[in-house]
């Protein structure tokens, strides 16, 4: 009778310690830990939609060429502990707490495995329709009409959209880059948030990034005394209440630093790609 108790506090011990041990990797899965000089991946079952950072202090991304995969890095020192929100097409919602450590950085972290598919690595649906997803965009490039009144410039830099397009659940905003100084311009990012209209010193500033499906070209350099036109396949969205559209070109190792704000109003004459 006695062995019989012993192995069943043994029994009871091995499941308690199994539990706790469980329990404190998932409330530790919770927690990243980011570094100035390292990258941090994020992994998730299904493509990211949307990405909402505490802070401007952290610098987020998507892996190349796939839809699953963010790159975190922080982008000041000793940062102020923040957090990180991710919605994933699967319709859920991630929590993450973001701290700084420099010497022992989180390098991967898989947000949930799949039970269904072995693969770490998603493309996104809207891959099963990239090519019309392409051609559209191209459409949408060689359209003759322009809007005006949605631009901006500093520095002999210039910002425009000239053409806002829409067919079924993508919409089409083409970006005219201009460069009238005789430096060349190093874009290190051009990127879209929804984000408050007016910020509050007693609120935080509600910032939600948009993320391409598409772009026509890569943007890596607008040289001296040039311009291109490009396109940004978006999923459609529309304005909230007391909110902007903004675009944001961000110079590399510079201080030439744009942004662009479209208000609801400005969506209204969206033009309708015809079916091709």
């Amino acid at each position: 009778m006695k062995n019989i108790k012993s192995w069943l506090i043994i029994g009871f011990l091995i499941i308690s310690i199994t539990g706790f041990s469980q329990e404190s990797q998932s409330v530790k899965a919770n927690n990243v830990q980011l570094s100035y000089a390292k990258t941090t991946s994020l992994v998730f079952p299904y493509a990211v939609k949307s990405v909402d950072r505490g802070s401007q202090d952290i610098l987020v991304q998507k892996a190349k060429g796939v839809e699953n995969i963010l790159l975190l890095k922080a982008g000041k020192q000793n940062f102020a502990q923040t957090n990180l929100t991710v919605v994933t097409a699967d319709g859920k919602l991630y929590g993450f707490v973001l701290n700084f450590d420099e010497l022992c950085p989180t390098l991967t972290l898989t947000a949930e495995y799949s039970s269904n598919s072995d693969k770490e690595v998603l493309f996104s649906a809207e891959n099963q329709n990239q090519k019309e997803v392409q051609q559209y965009s191209q459409l949408a490039l060689s359209k003759k009409k322009k809007i005006s009144g949605l631009s901006t410039g500093r520095f002999s830099v210039q910002l425009r959209v000239n053409g806002i397009f829409i067919h079924q659940d993508v919409m089409y905003f083409r970006v005219l880059l201009g460069n009238n100084s005789r430096i060349n311009y190093d874009v290190d990012q051009l990127r879209f948030f929804i984000r408050d209209q007016k910020k509050s010193k007693r609120t935080a500033s509600q910032e939600l990034e948009v993320l391409p499906l598409f772009t026509t070209s890569d943007i890596s350099k607008i040289s001296d005394q040039s311009e291109f036109t490009l396109v940004f396949a978006i999923p459609k969205f529309t304005i909230p209440e007391k909110k902007l559209f903004t675009l944001e070109l961000i110079e590399k190792n510079g201080g030439r630093h744009l942004e662009l704000n479209i208000k609801n109003s400005d969506l209204t004459d969206v033009e309708i790609l015809s079916n091709l």
